[in-house]
């Protein structure tokens, strides 16, 4: 059921678009909400504010969102569901993740805010058993005021491999086995981890966050072929690589950290060529991903209704085929990225 025959050419992208994920019955939105900035990553939006996006979102058409205990320890979820009750539960798909489990702090503890500000008094721990993801799951349950979560992914354990492969997945899959969820998968910032859990294990999807972008598609070496091969599903994350494909300018940052100069220059070149075909630099940073044959949907973060609304327009902006060839001509993304057609 994919409601967007477009392969890449200029004919507009419709944010609502679906897809399913693997071979589950779980379906997502080609363009998704993230909800890290809802709990206040690195500002802080007040409770109408965080209203105000999810309303913008489902108005435009977005009805997947992916949220996780870490995010403001716990407030992103809070917020979640005070702006989603009432709402009709088949009208919107929801991921949240496991592996970190949320307790008050203790007496004379300071908080690790982790980029969050005005958060909970609170601590995360680590914990990728059996019993801390069934408890995770139910807390999160109960801080978004919801029956049932239709996605559950391991949240960054690049640590903690090990648990995974001991009983992380294994709890996971009982919970997809018992109907509890509907997909599992992994969400992390890197590509190496993600391909061999695709390998080894039974998932429906993977959170590919910042290394399948314009300017970084390392997860092309590994993980998209891999997860060709499984029949899993791809959702894209950090597709701005943390702002420098937003607005290169020195002193952007990429993943994070401020963007080394030659970076820069290369995001300013792919900038050039965009606007020679008449495209904002972030409609195609939106759109690159989903021509990716395993591609799911893309994710973004936003803390305001402005920013629902822009990019939004951005995802339905027309990209002609030319762009995608020349950006692969001038080597300024691989060959094979562009040769591939998705939605």
């Amino acid at each position: 059921m994919n409601a967007n025959t477009n392969v890449g050419g200029s004919a507009p992208r419709a944010a609502s678009a679906r897809r399913r994920l693997g071979r589950s019955g779980v379906w997502v939105t080609a363009l998704s909400l993230g909800t890290a900035p809802l709990g206040n990553l690195f500002g802080a939006v007040t409770d109408r504010q965080a209203a105000a996006v999810l309303d913008a979102a489902f108005e435009v058409g977005i009805g997947y969102l992916d949220t996780a205990p870490h995010y403001g320890v716990g407030l992103a979820e809070e917020r979640l569901g005070r702006a989603l009750a009432g709402r009709d539960r088949a009208a919107f798909t929801l991921s949240t993740k496991v592996g970190r489990l949320l307790r008050p702090l203790r007496d004379g503890e300071q908080p690790d805010a982790q980029g969050f500000v005005d958060t909970p008094p609170r601590a995360r721990e680590w914990d990728f058993s059996a019993a801390g993801i069934r408890a995770s799951l139910e807390a999160s349950l109960e801080r978004l005021g919801l029956d049932r979560i239709d996605v559950a992914l391991l949240h960054d354990p690049d640590n903690h491999e090990r648990e995974v492969y001991e009983a992380g997945y294994a709890a996971l899959a009982a919970l997809r086995a018992q109907g509890v969820v509907g997909a599992i998968g992994a969400g992390m910032n890197q590509s190496a981890m993600p391909t061999r859990f695709v390998r080894d294990f039974d998932l429906d999807v993977v959170l590919c966050a910042g290394r399948y972008t314009l300017l970084d598609q390392s997860a092309l070496a590994d993980l998209l072929p891999e997860c060709g091969r499984r029949g899993t599903s791809v959702v894209f994350g950090g597709v701005f690589n943390s702002g420098l494909l937003a607005n290169p300018r020195p002193g952007a940052t990429f993943d994070y950290v401020t963007a080394p100069e030659q970076l820069v220059r290369k995001a300013q070149t792919i900038a050039a060529v965009c606007a020679r075909h008449g495209v904002p630099l972030k409609a195609a940073a939106l759109q690159f991903p989903l021509r990716q044959p395993a591609a799911a949907s893309v994710l973004v973060g936003c803390r305001s209704e402005a920013e629902v609304r822009e990019n939004a327009a951005l995802f339905a902006h027309p990209i002609p085929d030319l762009l995608w060839a020349e950006l692969a001509e001038s080597g300024l993304v691989a060959p094979e990225a562009v040769r591939l057609g998705g939605y």
